[in-house]
């Protein structure tokens, strides 16, 4: 066990150290031993499925105490059926193709040099998150598979249920002849110690910050490490003149009320003024439990409807609140979401293919979506199995982050004793 009277510095440094060894014996195991650490990992999670439970209601009762949001208690909450869901998803990344060793592409120079770039494992990986404990599972389960050794540091609202998942993470990790420094959970929630984490160039090779606006915003404003940032989500559902009205209403009301909690969900429903349904569609937004602040336009529809501030096309509600405003066509709404996005999904709902390609072309977010609920933005869905999150930068990675994502490449070239002139 680690010392908790060391310095965050101290801690962070021996934890790395060790991270460090054993990302050296991952990179020579082979595929199928990290597959079988999954898969019993997967077991271990379902065997210790009632204490992950308990300890998950002791962090729930913890969150209701300290006034918690419905949103935030939704993302921390674990019963059978999460509990059974993460344990499937680490199986699933257990099956998975190895990206390891792949070659990205391949070619021979005039001098006769062979070039290939092939991936390689990152090698530390550190990761930041808030809330959401399933975390410590997928995250483990996707570094590993990657060939990454993984230093976690989750929130103090859900320090039980992590410390449970971890403990049954590395029980299967360990059965199958893998070192337990595999991943390592961070075992206080000082917060000293994110500071610490962000320092640690020597140990750390990626930061993966997954939490609030303040979170990211601190992690990108301290790091010393590379960070893949997982920003906030301000979704948008653009429904077109030309958008089937039975569709759009399913598709409106699912990307909002699915599971109003999740980055993915849609938070502005952006309406053209051709589209004769619009009363409708706010109509069962309200009728489904959502709060609607709208344009003028839009309060003139419905009187449960309430103003929007221009401060609501900027904010993630991660609740039943949706902001609603009628636009002038295509262009209109891909100027607003220009202006008001965080690049992260968003959707138009239309049956004109030409405004929709117009539409996928022109919004420059990681995920843009025709005909489908904003709420597929996740890597499961995506046929990824579990992500460590949804990238909205540019560079290295971008959309749901899985396996590829938390790899790197490097170049092998291959000679015949060519001597450069």
């Amino acid at each position: 066990m680690n010392d908790l009277t060391q310095t965050p510095e101290m801690l962070i440094a021996m934890m790395g150290a060790r991270a460090r060894g054993a990302a050296a014996i991952l990179a020579q195991a082979s595929d199928g031993q990290k597959a079988d650490a999954l898969r019993r990992a997967a077991q271990a999670l379902r065997d210790q499925a009632p204490a992950i439970i308990a300890a998950n209601a002791r962090d729930m009762d913890n969150a209701r105490a300290n006034g918690l949001s419905p949103a935030m208690l939704d993302r921390l909450k674990l019963d059978a059926g999460r509990v059974a869901a993460t344990a499937d998803g680490v199986d699933q990344v257990a099956t998975l193709d190895n990206p390891l060793g792949s070659i990205i592409d391949k070619s021979v120079r005039p001098n006769g040099l062979e070039l290939s770039r092939v991936r390689v494992p990152l090698g530390v990986i550190g990761i930041i998150y808030e809330s959401r404990p399933n975390v410590t599972a997928d995250a483990a389960a996707l570094c590993l598979r990657a060939g990454n050794a993984v230093i976690l540091r989750g929130g103090s609202e859900a320090k039980e249920s992590n410390r449970a998942i971890h403990a049954a993470m590395v029980d299967g990790i360990v059965a199958a002849g893998l070192p337990a420094e595999v991943v390592q959970l961070v075992p206080t929630t000082d917060r000293a110690v994110v500071g610490a984490l962000l320092r640690a160039a020597e140990f750390i090779d990626l930061i993966v910050p997954r939490g609030g606006k303040s979170l990211v915003a601190r992690v990108q404003e301290e790091a010393r490490v590379p960070v893949l940032a997982h920003l906030d989500g301000i979704n948008h559902s653009y429904v077109d003149s030309a958008a089937d009205p039975a569709m759009a209403q399913a598709l409106v009301v699912n990307a909002k009320m699915r599971r109003t909690g999740v980055c993915g969900a849609t938070e502005t429903v952006l309406v053209d003024r051709a589209y004769g349904a619009a009363p409708v569609l706010v109509t069962a937004l309200i009728d489904a439990g959502c709060a609607v602040r709208g344009d003028e336009a839009v309060q003139a529809m419905d009187a449960r409807v309430t103003p929007a501030t221009a401060d609501d096309w900027d904010t993630e509600y991660l609740d039943a609140i949706v902001s609603v405003r009628m636009v002038d066509g295509v262009d209109d709404a891909i100027a607003h979401i220009a202006a008001h996005a965080s690049h992260h999904t968003d959707a138009i709902i239309t049956e004109d293919a030409g405004t929709a390609e117009r539409f996928l072309n022109a919004v420059d977010s990681a995920i843009v979506m025709w005909n489908a609920s904003t709420q597929f933005a996740d890597g499961g869905e995506f046929g990824l199995g579990a992500e460590i999150g949804i990238a909205t930068g540019r560079l290295h990675a971008r959309g749901p982050v899985a396996l590829e994502g938390l790899t790197t490449y490097k170049w092998i070239v291959r000679g015949t004793g060519q001597v450069r002139p």
